[in-house]
Order: C-alpha cells, then sequence, then structure tokens
C-alpha cells in the first residue's frame, strides 16, 4: 500500500475488497469532487479528471460515485469502473420533488455538525443532523462558531448538549487558533471528516483555519440578521498539511430523510423510552389518554418542541420511505417484465 494512498484514509475495509493487488497499486483512487457526470479522483499517479462507466451513468445516483468515495479506474485512468464499498454514508432525500436518494459525502469517520452562536441555531435542525448522522454510521461532533460575537457562550452549548446526551460539543472561533485544539482532536492522520451545516454558520472559515491556509472563499456576516453568506458552491475533499481530510459540505435548504426508522430512536432515545408506558402500543402521543410522552411535557420532563420534530420526522421519514418501496417495485416489475420479453424473443428465434 502506497503512503499516498495511506494520506487519503486508505484503510484494511477497502483492500481487501480488491482480490487483484495490480488494482490497488495502478488503478484505486479517492474521488475529491463530483461535477455533473466527471470527478476528480486522486491516485499514485496524481490527479485525474475521469467519467463514469456506462454502467455507472445508468445506475441510481445513490450507486454512483460521490465525494469521499473509493473507487476502481480503467487502465487508461480515464474512466470509473467500480464504487467500493462504503463504511459509511451521509446522504439525503433529494431537494425539491425528488424522491431519489443523494448521496452526499461517503466513507467518513466524523461529522462536524457546524452551527453559529445567533438566531442561526436551531434544536430541530440539529436533531434532523443527528439523525442522518446516525443513520450515515459516522460519529457526531457539533461545533459552535462565531463565538467571538457573544459574551454568553455557555447558554449554546447547554442546548447543544442537551439535544443528544453523549454527543461532544466544541466551541471554535476560527479566528483564534488557540480555541481550535478540541475541534483538531477530532482529526487524526487517516481520518476523513465531513463538515455540514446551513449556509454562512463559518464552515469554509473553520477549513481554512484547520487547513492554516485558505481552501475556500469566506464572506462576512450580515449586519441585519446576524447571518453569513453562501459561499461554498460544491463539495470537495482537502487533505490537511497536518494529516486527515476534510470534507465541505455546501449548506443545503433542503434534508429530507427517508429510511431512519432505526437511527430516530437513537436521537430521540428519551420519547421512545417514555412511549413504552403509554397506554395504548400505538399511542400517537398526540391526544390519546394515559399517554406517558404528553404526561412528560406537562411535568416539563420533556419539551413539546422536541416531540413535534419527533413526530414531523416520523411523517417525513413514512412518506418517503414509502415512496422509495414503491419505485423499487416498480423497477423490479420492470426488470421482470424485460426478463420476460427477452425470454420469449429467443423462444421464437429456436423456433
Amino acid at each position: 500500500m502506497s503512503e499516498s494512498l495511506q494520506k487519503l484514509g486508505l484503510v484494511p475495509f477497502f483492500t481487501q475488497q480488491l482480490a487483484d493487488t495490480d488494482l490497488l497499486q495502478n488503478c484505486l483512487g479517492r474521488v475529491t469532487s463530483v461535477q455533473r457526470s466527471k470527478s476528480t479522483v486522486v491516485c499514485d499517479a496524481g490527479e485525474r479528471t475521469v467519467e463514469l462507466s456506462s454502467t455507472l451513468r445508468q445506475s441510481a445516483a445513490i450507486d454512483r460515485p460521490t465525494v469521499g468515495d473509493w473507487i476502481v479506474m480503467d487502465e487508461s485512468l480515464s474512466r470509473i469502473e467500480r464504487v467500493l464499498d462504503r463504511k459509511s454514508l451521509f446522504k439525503r432525500v433529494g431537494a425539491g420533488r425528488s424522491t431519489e436518494i443523494q448521496p452526499i459525502a461517503a466513507n467518513i469517520d466524523t461529522l462536524f455538525i457546524v452551527t453559529s452562536c445567533n438566531e442561526e441555531f436551531k434544536e430541530s435542525r440539529l436533531e434532523r443532523y443527528l439523525t442522518l448522522c446516525a443513520e450515515a454510521g459516522a460519529v457526531p461532533v457539533i461545533v459552535l462558531t462565531k463565538t467571538d460575537l457573544i459574551d454568553d457562550t455557555d447558554t449554546y452549548v447547554r442546548r447543544a448538549r442537551s439535544i443528544q446526551a453523549g454527543v461532544p460539543v466544541e466551541i471554535a472561533n476560527a479566528l483564534d487558533s488557540t480555541t481550535l485544539d478540541g475541534v483538531r482532536a477530532w482529526i487524526d492522520n487517516i481520518s476523513t471528516v465531513a463538515l455540514v451545516g446551513s449556509s454562512g454558520v463559518g464552515k469554509s472559515t473553520l477549513l481554512n483555519a484547520l487547513a492554516g491556509r485558505s481552501l475556500a472563499t469566506t464572506s462576512e456576516i450580515r449586519e441585519q440578521d446576524k447571518k453569513g453568506r453562501h459561499t461554498t458552491t460544491h463539495r470537495e475533499l482537502h487533505l490537511l498539511p497536518s494529516g486527515g481530510l476534510l470534507i465541505d459540505v455546501p449548506g443545503m435548504r433542503e434534508l429530507k430523510v427517508a429510511d431512519i426508522d432505526q437511527s430516530i430512536g437513537t436521537v430521540f432515545k428519551d420519547i421512545e423510552l417514555l412511549a413504552k408506558y403509554c397506554k395504548f402500543s400505538d399511542c400517537k402521543h398526540e391526544s390519546e389518554p394515559g399517554c406517558a410522552v404528553l404526561q412528560a411535557i406537562i411535568e416539563n420532563k420533556i419539551d413539546s418542541r422536541r416531540l413535534a420534530n419527533y413526530q414531523k420526522l416520523q411523517r417525513e421519514n413514512s412518506l418517503a420511505t414509502a415512496t422509495l418501496a414503491e419505485k423499487r417495485a416498480q423497477g423490479r416489475d420492470f426488470a421482470k417484465m424485460v426478463k420476460e420479453v427477452k425470454l420469449l424473443k429467443q423462444k421464437k428465434g429456436v423456433t
């Protein structure tokens, strides 16, 4: 295994998928950015702009390469032939009316969920990110930025820690390197960290500070609403001079969820534990008698906002998952029909 590939985060999980050692030496690379049908890949031979094979072009979005993926190229190093199995994947349902699952960042070890200490801080948004992070299989870390603009950071730290027990919370003033030790501690020589959060919370500034040089464009905060301006326009993986890798993800206006049946219980464990004591096993926690969750709200043990967001994510997940299941069934039916037509043509050809 070459030193350059090790620095890119190559570990046995990926090498064990390659029976041919020649592929490891010559055709293996990692995707650092994606632009439409082309990807930028770094391999032993350097950086390449490559296309997708015809099979990958016709595959579902979730199966096509995304930033952070390890891939196998053809011998000319101009085309991606295969995407290796992922050890983690941060994804969402596509924006707008799309029902397709969109991969955002692959093979990440840690997810920095970045939010600023101002009006941009929203518990419900953080719960959504944490749920998707749990589904992705990455370690979440909440990073509070722009702490230099307020006097009381303790309130924001307390609010962040109350969202999910055990999730680390780090404070970062990207303009003061002495405040970044806590964040840096999560980045080792071969780890991959993705930065996610709303537009303007300071992801690009934090990226530049951790890199020690300008990797991404930044802009000043707006005085009228204390929000930053959107600067990152595409996802990109960066190799840090000190070791480790960072993926800067543009702020997403929509962060729709699907297939989070297991992970939602990780973030809302308190509600699901209380639900076991409800009088009815199918309690919706709306107005049913004997609801332990509603009783906890009355007793100020759970915030009503938290329950409302839990129910919102459940509804969204149910709708999206049902739609995806229907599309998958239609795809299977279509494939079956194509197979039957081919068999019929073959029989006619024989006779």
